[in-house]
């Protein structure tokens, strides 16, 4: 993954490189490359998979021995006065010069230690470290799934807010042209000044609404800019034309068809998701640990060997040179409880971690199962906001040639066009819900890699 990623960087780079005036375009295949390339939450998910790799192989360095090299050089002096010489009763004093002695001490040796036998720490160690090294992938493929649903979920919220703010800025030129209807009728006296102080009114609150729908547009275009790890200070805009407002009855009926079963969902997210096999993989971990603590009440067998030199100058060193071999034994026969403390803690952990696989199940079911309900929900939304919009379209049609025949008012025509604008904005946010809870679908089955 870290050569993907860095592939993906040097693919990616000209978004980076391109000048504030420049506005890049990205499609949703770009920005979810964009974000798993630069996104802080990937790169550390990356590093800390390298980390418990590591963590592998110096679990498996536990069955190779240790080999040290050690030099050392010393130098003694020591000084003497007057020797006194004692007899029975009598304390005699020979005086003479001082005398200074002198010595030096140069070594240097190999020493090789080698653990035959740690009461199956070892193993438990090794089977920890992979455990979590394995836990630690699974977090960071489904940390990938997470960005990527994100970003996708991110990315369908700017495309919302677009057409949103195209509903808005309709909504305005229609009613600009209703008030210049309104006031040339005012002119010629076929309209009330009333009727012109109510459309002004509503001109007013469409370009309120208008730079409300701007601003969100806005704020969602730099979310998703910061969720991909780019520049916000950049200019982008997001496009793509594989998203369609148009959802057909056939793909309605074959997503509804295809998820119907819930338990056969169910195992499939259970297989696939990254968390629940890290889960798994933490509990096997939690197993290890076990192990490694029980090894405390085993005895321990190490081999030791040594080479070492010394002498007085650097070039009689090898002359003086001893070695030595063996073996050791070691076996604790009671540390005041403290592996028992330990085996208990242990223990307690394994159980901890098989709630937590537990828990890591009914999750995902939960999870499934209000994914499957906001789908349906969705779905459900976006048929009766199709029926809507025809019946506000015909409606506000309708008001309309009545004002301007004069069998209506213009309260009238303002809430028929109201109804339009609000059935615009519901057929808008039904068609993006239905696509992003079908996304959501997907993510909570986990079953897609990057």
């Amino acid at each position: 993954m870290r050569f993907v990623n860095a592939a993906l960087f040097c693919l990616l780079l000209p978004f980076n490189a391109a000048t504030e005036a420049q506005t890049i375009t990205m499609t949703m295949d770009e920005a979810k490359q964009a974000a798993l390339a630069y996104n802080l939450n990937v790169l550390q998910a990356d590093q800390n998979t390298n980390a418990a790799q590591a963590g592998v192989m110096a679990a498996y360095g536990g069955y190779l021995p240790s080999l040290s090299a050690a030099g050392s050089w010393g130098r003694y002096q020591s000084e003497s006065g007057a020797i006194v010489q004692t007899t029975p009763g009598t304390s005699i004093v020979i005086p003479q010069g001082t005398t200074t002695n002198t010595t030096t001490n140069i070594g240097a040796g190999l020493n090789l230690s080698w653990t035959l036998f740690d009461g199956l720490s070892r193993q438990g160690q090794i089977g920890q470290a992979t455990s979590r090294s394995v836990a630690t992938e699974l977090t960071a493929v489904r940390t990938r799934q997470s960005i990527v649903f994100l970003t996708e979920s991110n990315y369908l919220n700017v495309l919302r807010n677009e057409q949103l703010v195209k509903v808005s800025d309709e909504t305005l030129k229609r009613d600009n042209r209703q008030l210049e209807k309104i006031t040339e009728s005012n002119r010629v006296g076929a309209a009330a000044l009333a009727d012109v102080y109510r459309q002004q009114s509503t001109v007013a609150n469409d370009e309120l609404a208008l730079i409300t729908a701007q601003n969100t547009y806005d704020k969602s275009k730099a979310d998703l800019v910061a969720l991909m790890g780019l520049d916000v200070s950049r200019n982008y805009s997001f496009a793509d034309s594989s998203i369609s407002l148009d959802i057909s009855r056939g793909e309605l009926d074959s997503t509804s068809a295809k998820y119907t079963s819930f338990a056969s969902l169910s195992e499939r997210a259970i297989t696939s998701r990254p968390d629940y096999k890290g889960a798994r993989e933490s509990f096997d971990a939690a197993q290890s640990g076990v192990t490694i603590a029980r090894s405390g009440y085993l005895p321990s067998l190490s081999a030791t060997a040594g080479y070492n030199f010394s002498s007085d100058q650097f070039n009689t060193l090898n002359e003086n040179k001893n070695m030595n071999w063996g073996v050791s034994l070691r076996w604790t026969l009671f540390d005041g409880f403290q592996t028992n403390l330990s085996l208990q803690s242990a223990i307690a952990n394994r159980r901890i971690a098989e709630i937590g696989l537990t828990q890591a199940e009914r999750d995902i079911n939960a999870q499934l199962k209000k994914a499957l309900l906001d789908l349906e929900a969705a779905r459900k939304q976006y048929e009766v906001s199709q029926k809507g919009l025809v019946s506000a379209t015909e409606d506000s049609k309708i008001a309309e040639e009545r004002y301007n025949l004069g069998a209506g008012t213009l309260l009238d025509l303002l809430t028929a066009n109201t109804n339009l604008v609000s059935a615009k904005a519901n057929l808008v946010n039904a068609v993006y819900n239905y696509v992003t809870s079908k996304r959501n679908v997907e993510y909570t089955l986990g079953e897609r890699t990057y």
